[in-house]
């Protein structure tokens, strides 16, 4: 069994993707090729948003977003504390101070009533991780950065295709950012990300920073960075986006069988808020003995991940922050109980059973 089985969905949509590719061998442009402006385009149009840049992956999604707005040394931006590494890793890079913020225990995600109180003066963002799949409640973070001038980033690499009260996640912040890592739930066969937003001064800032910060051809207006979706990337992720929605529907179900199995066997399913619908970029539940329900699954033949097992603020490369545990209860404990099973839109109802039944057997020892 797979824990993301990428092979069945290539075999479905494999002759359109060959198709693709070759289409990009025979024009031999392989940097900015016409694939990556038409996939652009339908970017903006799923997402209903005005510009869509693509750029190399979702962590230079980041950066050229905080790049954008201006963020450097002395700045400082608020982060969850319970997020992938690289949500506060592109802070640093630019000589700026993360700030984390403990999340919501439902959701995961950084928990609005707690952000006021860190704003300061050098904040100049808020980035708001959509994690697992679904968005954080974005309406109260939006106000805290209108009172106080300052922008949200929607970090939504993991909630490409999730919504947030019937508006879709990458179009409500500021800027958003996804990935296209080929896990996600849109991904490329290799590595890329997209940066969105309404702004067109930022839209345009954002074009040339992923370009060595050129506005035209060796006119060098920013210091930028190489970070260029390629063609090949583009044209297969144009292929799968057609399939997009369908898989998304697909992920529903999915997460819907396992909830029911999951209540059948006394486990609480992974809490979506009653204004998000969730793309189940990880099925993500809680277990008291995790370390060792992941050893005993594993003997069953079940491969599980965690998602993530240190919060941030105690990560070595933080450590000249001065966090001490303790400061963030909610993200400690998820970061001991969360444990992430199979999941894709392609998996067997046999494999769910069986992914069940493995965990009755591991629970009940």
């Amino acid at each position: 069994m797979e824990f993301i089985d990428l092979k069945r969905q290539y075999r479905r949509m494999e002759k359109e993707i060959k198709e693709a590719v070759e289409k990009v061998l025979e024009s031999g442009r392989f940097i900015l090729g016409e694939e990556v402006e038409l996939f652009e385009r339908e970017l903006a149009e799923f997402l209903g948003v005005k510009y869509a840049i693509t750029c190399g992956s979702g962590t230079d999604g980041l950066m050229l977003a905080l790049m954008a707005i201006g963020v450097g040394s002395g700045d400082e931006v608020i982060v969850p504390a319970f997020t992938f590494f690289a949500t506060a890793e592109v802070v640093a890079l630019l000589g700026a101070k993360p700030v984390f913020v403990d999340i919501d225990p439902a959701t995961y995600n950084i928990d609005p009533s707690l952000i006021e109180r860190s704003i300061g003066k050098r904040t100049k963002a808020i980035i708001a991780v959509s994690l697992y799949g679904q968005c954080p409640d974005l309406d109260p973070i939006m106000e805290l950065a209108e009172k106080f001038g300052i922008f949200v980033i929607e970090d939504a690499a993991q909630s490409f295709g999730a919504t947030y009260k019937g508006r879709k996640s990458c179009s409500i912040a500021h800027i958003s950012v996804t990935s296209f890592f080929p896990a996600k739930p849109l991904g490329a066969y290799g590595d890329g990300g997209a940066v969105f937003t309404d702004d067109e001064k930022i839209a345009i800032k954002i074009k040339a920073l992923r370009n060595h910060g050129q506005i035209a051809r060796y006119d060098h207006r920013y210091i930028g960075l190489n970070s260029r979706l390629d063609t090949i990337q583009a044209a297969v992720l144009r292929v799968k986006l057609r399939y997009f929605e369908e898989e998304v529907d697909l992920r529903q179900v999915v997460a819907g069988r396992y909830d029911s199995l999951l209540r059948e066997i006394g486990i609480e399913p992974p809490y979506v808020a009653d204004y998000n619908t969730s793309v189940y970029a990880q099925y993500t539940i809680r277990i008291k003995d995790r370390d060792r329900v992941v050893e005993k699954l594993s003997k069953f033949g079940i491969p599980t991940a965690v998602h993530y097992p240190k919060p941030l603020p105690y990560q070595p490369a933080f450590g000249y922050l001065g966090y001490v545990e303790g400061s963030f209860p909610e993200s400690e404990r998820a970061s001991r109980e969360v444990i992430s099973l199979p999941f894709h839109p392609y998996i067997g109802i046999d494999e769910q059973y069986r992914v069940v039944e493995a965990l009755k057997e591991v629970l009940k020892g």
